[in-house]
């Protein structure tokens, strides 16, 4: 990472962008690493809220949205070095129908593989997904496998693991499977050593919160209908 600075910044491409936690995550490298800095050439998110989020915390970065990615002509994108893709997940979460996210089935899931155009027109060096770890379950793990050996025979080799929020200094249980894939010749990669959870939940709650953001009754009892009448479609809130 230290060759990359001021005067050649690590070009990103953010697919999927939201309000870009990679991006806040580099923000966050820049404090670190002296020197080190990158530029955020291309990202792409059609949720407008998302993209309002995104335009007031990177305001410089707002022209540079490309949009609906399945309709993204990619030999129009900027070049970059770094391309991260955290594809939706609703379809793989044990939260959601699982309806999978194999290649053509058309749920939100399989948009994973209009990644593959980005990659091969733009053919960064590195490559970076987050994803729910139902992804590598025995349901969806031939649906994985396959995207990795589309990465192997684009010359990526990817490394994978779960990763739990916990095993990264943040007092959650999240687990997420996260994938780094490196372009041609490379030295291994490995996934850091976990650091100690120093806080417990109770240190980053708010002893005192605002009535505004407590449920009342009536809401809580609006929920709990609305999954009753759709418990059996699987549609409900939980």
């Amino acid at each position: 990472m230290s060759k990359y600075n001021k005067e050649n910044p690590l070009r990103v491409t953010t697919l999927f962008s939201g309000y870009d936690s990679q991006a806040l995550a580099l923000e966050r490298l820049k404090e670190s690493i002296p020197g080190f800095d990158y530029e955020l050439v291309n990202w792409c998110e059609i949720d407008k809220y998302a993209i309002q989020a995104h335009n007031a915390l990177f305001p410089q970065w707002a022209d540079r949205n490309l949009g609906d990615i399945s309709k993204v002509d990619w030999k129009t994108a900027s070049p970059c070095d770094l391309l991260t893709y955290s594809s939706p997940c609703q379809d793989f979460s044990n939260a959601g129908l699982q309806k999978g996210g194999e290649e053509g089935s058309g749920t939100r899931s399989s948009l994973l593989w209009e990644c593959r155009k980005a990659i091969e027109e733009l053919k960064p060096k590195y490559l970076l997904m987050e994803n729910v770890k139902a992804l590598v379950s025995k349901k969806f793990a031939p649906t994985f496998l396959a995207w990795v050996e589309t990465l192997n025979k684009l010359g990526y080799t990817s490394y994978y693991r779960v990763v739990n929020a916990t095993n990264c200094g943040v007092p959650q249980n999240r687990e997420r499977i996260f994938v780094v894939s490196v372009l041609g010749d490379h030295k291994p990669f490995h996934f850091p050593m976990p650091i100690p959870l120093e806080k417990r939940l109770k240190d980053v709650l708010e002893p005192e919160v605002d009535d505004k953001y407590v449920l009342s009754d009536q809401a809580i009892e609006g929920f709990l209908k609305h999954n009753e009448n759709h418990e059996e479609k699987g549609t409900g809130f939980i």
